[in-house]
């Protein structure tokens, strides 16, 4: 389990981040425990068996003054050692390696040069990278806790992130924003190994979608089995495998209606998911895609589709 005082830090912004959140919590801390033994003393000291009469307080021009500088300084203490931390963290060094990530419901997906892809980030030690992220649903965000990083991907929007992997290692990349059923299930690795055997790795991996169908390149584009399975197994939605062609029954303003899956109902789901909803599932669950994948586009998903029967 990840804890923020662990002594191991496995990039070059880790450091600062550690300074600035134990600084934070000191102060915090500090400011609990004196607040605290403050009015445990006022409850004692003036309750109303010592005093049953009330007595008026005038103003005390000294303790006013105070009570607010002292706050101001320690909330611009604060900032800066934030400050110091998070400014290195805006501008990545020009020799970068340049990683895109793809976030999708549930997926990380990780692009290399050359058209090469990958679920594991897969680092160089003491090389600087900087990732370049978008999402391609919902808001989802790349956080790695032994780095000491994290970023928000928001849909439409490209994010940049660096720092400079400084220890060899596994570590966990999470999501931190929750972004569906799913979300828990959403992990990656990001495993950091010499520039050898970075250079060998990504010279043995094939080209992203290599002899892969258009239908089904476009599915995983658009993070579709994150919710409808290619094998029969359920998930979210209903499984990919056999759907074409099949009948079964639908729920349409809530009245039970028994359709076929043909190339009608395929582009109706993708462009308005909840006209009708199969029985034994959500509404709700799935945007539409309208505008997002085009006809083309759905056509060819739904080709894709038909190959997957159901023996």
């Amino acid at each position: 389990m990840f804890s923020i005082f662990e002594t191991q830090t496995a990039s070059n912004l880790a450091p600062g981040v550690d300074k600035a959140f134990l600084i934070i919590i000191g102060i915090s801390l500090f400011f609990l425990i004196g607040i605290t033994a403050m009015m445990i003393f006022i409850l004692i000291r003036y309750n109303r068996k010592r005093h049953p009469k009330a007595v008026q307080i005038k103003e005390n021009t000294t303790l006013e003054i105070a009570w607010t500088i002292i706050p101001l300084v320690v909330v611009m203490v604060m900032f800066y050692y934030g400050f110091i931390a998070f400014s290195p963290m805006t501008v990545a060094p020009k020799d970068s390696l340049v990683v895109g990530v793809v976030g999708k419901m549930w997926v990380w997906e990780f692009n290399y040069p050359g058209e090469k892809s990958s679920d594991t980030l897969m680092l160089p030690i003491n090389k600087p990278v900087e990732l370049e992220m978008t999402s391609l649903d919902v808001i989802h965000s790349l956080f790695i806790p032994g780095f000491r990083v994290k970023q928000d991907l928001v849909p439409g929007s490209l994010q940049k992130m660096w720092f400079i992997p400084e220890r060899l290692g596994t570590y966990e990349i999470l999501c931190a924003e929750y972004c569906g059923l799913r979300h828990s299930y959403m992990g990656a690795k990001a495993v950091v190994v010499t520039q050898p055997e970075f250079d060998r790795w990504l010279a043995a991996r094939p080209k992203k979608a290599q002899g892969e169908p258009e239908g089904l390149a476009l599915i995983k584009k658009n993070a579709c089995t994150g919710c409808h399975s290619l094998d029969g197994s359920k998930l979210v939605g209903p499984s990919f495998k056999g759907l074409v062609g099949r009948s079964f029954n639908v729920l349409v303003d809530g009245n039970p209606q028994q359709i076929s899956a043909d190339s009608a109902y395929i582009f109706e789901s993708i462009l308005m998911p909840d006209a009708k909803t199969v029985e034994g599932f959500n509404k709700g669950l799935m945007k539409s895609y309208k505008g997002i994948i085009p006809n083309d586009d759905i056509n060819k998903i739904y080709q894709y589709l038909k190959t997957l029967d159901g023996k």
